[in-house]
């Protein structure tokens, strides 16, 4: 049985912009995500990793790097298919503008029906994270992999394994520098744990909002 920790990017300071990030590169930790992801690595330090995947992009990366600090052993993998959505020309506007189109209600009502104007529909991302996982299990057979990626993604792959509708994938709760735990082998799913961030219980509290909320929330992820 191959055991895959989901874990999501720690926080940055572009969600503060209105904007909505996707795939906007120059996106880096802010002062209270590398506390996160040092708190992270720490609490990974003794994990028995055999692998280490990130999507691509800057705060992914460094969280992943913070990882890699406590296993000399392994680099960090960037793979694109566990990407952030490629939000196409919503990627990049401001959420007030976005939240006048008519595919907002879409998205946040039934994304099983919401194609981004040139960019992913909400099915295909879930297609593509699912079957990325899929590959990586028949890759790594009984190991232990991370993958660190993006709070929708996360989402998605839980309501996959969960047996829930893509519509209401929006119930699960990710937050930042948080680990999910699924188990796969030949035959039904597990999901051992979901939200862990018992690792950030030290660290001082920001004031006012700092966890990054999905799209569906209003900003940027």
């Amino acid at each position: 049985m191959t055991t895959i920790l989901l874990i999501r990017h720690a926080v940055n300071d572009f969600v503060k912009t209105g904007k909505l990030a996707g795939w906007t590169m120059g996106v880096h930790l802010n002062e209270e995500g590398c506390a996160q992801a040092e708190a992270l690595g720490a609490r990974l330090a003794e994990a028995p990793l055999d692998q280490l995947y990130a999507s691509p992009i800057e705060r992914t990366m460094e969280t992943a790097a913070a990882i890699a600090a406590h296993h000399p052993q392994l680099s960090v993998q960037a793979n694109e298919e566990i990407g952030e959505v490629r939000y196409g020309d919503w990627q990049g506007k401001s959420i007030a503008e976005l939240s006048r189109r008519k595919m907002w209600a879409v998205v946040q009502e039934y994304p099983s029906r919401a194609v981004f104007p040139e960019g992913e529909s909400m099915r295909g991302v879930q297609s593509r994270i699912v079957d990325a996982i899929e590959a990586l299990v028949r890759r790594h057979p009984n190991q232990l992999i991370a993958l660190v990626f993006h709070a929708d993604l996360i989402k998605m792959t839980l309501a996959h394994y969960l047996g829930m509708h893509l519509d209401v994938f929006q119930r699960i709760v990710i937050s930042p520098a948080s680990i999910s735990t699924l188990q796969l082998g030949h035959s039904r799913p597990f999901i051992v744990n979901m939200n862990d961030t018992a690792h950030l219980q030290a660290l001082k509290p920001a004031r006012g909002k700092t966890d990054e909320q999905s799209l569906r929330d209003g900003e940027a992820q």
